[in-house]
């Protein structure tokens, strides 16, 4: 379904902007590219220069989108430490189930230093397709750069919830020993 009329590249770049400011899911840049009759290549030149403009849009595996805070929700961040699939899984699994919405994962390597994936896993579902993915696509997780350490950033509701979570991913020997 395209978007009415021909229309400039600026007046398309508006529009994406506007959808995805309105948008409380992420948005598919194939979306994007089938409401416009254009290439998903288009969609990501497009998304390039808004970044570059300043907009603080990020790409997470389930499409793209403009990151928001809820009011009633802290953000922190979690080091961690694990190898293989299984054990990522549960560890998601974990945050997931105490209410985190994991934004990111974050590796530090030696020669690029930081190295982020953003992940925005709120639900069983998004974490069932971010499985779902990665083993289907044979993909390696980035903790895979630093033998396993890895820090997540996540919103939970409260403190009381993140010492929670804490606790449950120490019983399991995920986090990193302060």
């Amino acid at each position: 379904m395209m978007e009415s009329g021909f229309m400039d590249n600026t007046e398309r770049r508006k529009i994406i902007l506007d959808k995805l400011m309105r948008s409380k899911e992420p948005i598919r840049g194939i979306d994007l590219a089938r409401v416009f009759d254009i290439s998903r290549q288009v969609i990501v030149q497009d998304i390039a220069l808004l970044r570059a403009q300043g907009e603080d849009i990020i790409a997470t595996p389930q499409g793209y989108m403009i990151p928001f805070k809820k009011d009633d929700k802290i953000k922190k961040r979690i080091a961690c430490k694990h190898k293989g699939y299984n054990a990522m899984e549960e560890e998601l699994q974990i945050m997931v189930d105490h209410g985190a919405t994991i934004i990111d994962v974050i590796v530090e390597h030696p020669l690029y230093g930081e190295i982020t994936g953003m992940l925005n896993i709120g639900h069983k579902k998004d974490l069932d397709d971010f499985m779902n993915k990665i083993t289907g696509k044979k993909a390696e997780p980035l903790s895979t750069l630093t033998e396993g350490i890895h820090i997540h950033t996540v919103e939970i509701e409260n403190e009381k919830n993140f010492k929670e979570m804490e606790r449950a991913l120490n019983e399991k020997g995920y986090l990193i020993d302060n």
